[in-house]
């Protein structure tokens, strides 16, 4: 998230989208902190003991009196259901650790280290039902030879997400 609000402050996004809100669904959630000190509004819809559909219905009442082109998850580790999906079609995007070909879900990089992966791809996608099911908006590959430690791996996928993401939107926003 910071990423991406740095490039839209000053980078490669500025003039070209702007962040409306920074939602969580915990109050306790860095983005929060880090938004605030950008200064860029926040909003938290707490999740706790909600079903997933009673969730994404509050965050659609939430957005529906204003006009939001794109949802651009990230950090967001809660399952999208079709109540959103459904209001925002191709326009909810996240970005993956991986190929999600190859790995969905939690703990991507702890796959490429303990599959001893030379390379992983940092994958862009659209939002389904699904967990990184949607379609695939770009990839990009990361080189991991070398990487003797799960650190290592994180740093160097990290670093390509950072770059990679706000690239991606850059061309989904203005094509």
């Amino acid at each position: 998230m910071k990423a991406i609000a740095e490039q839209v402050q000053s980078g490669i996004l500025k003039n070209c989208c702007e962040i409306v809100w920074v939602l969580a669904n915990k109050k306790t959630a860095k983005g929060l902190e880090t938004a605030a000190e950008m200064n860029i509004p926040t909003v938290c819809i707490e999740s706790k003991g909600k079903k997933r559909q009673g969730f994404d219905q509050e965050i659609l009442n939430f957005l529906a009196p204003h006009e939001i082109d794109y949802i651009v998850l990230a950090g967001f580790m809660r399952i999208v259901s079709p109540v959103l999906v459904n209001a925002y079609p191709n326009r909810i995007i996240n970005i993956h650790p991986a190929d999600t070909h190859q790995f969905k879900g939690l703990g991507a990089y702890e796959w490429a280290f303990e599959n001893q992966l030379e390379s992983t791809k940092i994958t862009v996608h659209y939002v389904d039902s699904g967990v990184d099911t949607g379609n695939i908006i770009e990839q990009k590959t990361v080189d991991l030879k070398g990487a003797d430690t799960l650190h290592e791996i994180e740093v160097r996928g990290l670093k390509v997400e950072h770059s990679f993401y706000s690239e991606v939107l850059k061309r989904v926003f203005t094509s």
